[in-house]
């Protein structure tokens, strides 16, 4: 990437992270187009908030699982908890 080119993300996308099943912390869009897997919440945070334009209000932190959506469709919107109190978990759609 040059300077001054836009980052690989549109701006305007909310970013879910979070861990997934085995530990990794995940990055995914919103819209199911931009994400990835890291080993520390720092860099996946600072993952996306360089994709999103800097705009701290975009990014949500995820109780729970979340797993990398690869299908390049939307998130769901998060599940309610199940009556055991067990984790939320996002379905990908």
């Amino acid at each position: 990437m040059q300077k001054g080119e836009p980052p690989t993300c549109a701006r305007s996308s909310m970013f879910l992270i979070g861990k997934n099943s085995r530990g990794n912390w995940v990055v995914q869009d919103q819209r199911g187009t931009c994400g990835g897997l890291f080993v520390d919440r720092v860099k996946a945070l600072r993952f996306a908030l360089f994709e999103n334009g800097n705009n701290p209000q975009a990014v949500v932190m995820v109780p729970g699982v979340l797993e990398l959506n690869t299908s390049g469709r939307p998130i769901a919107p998060p599940l309610l908890p199940s009556n055991d109190g067990a984790r939320r978990k996002l379905q990908m759609a």
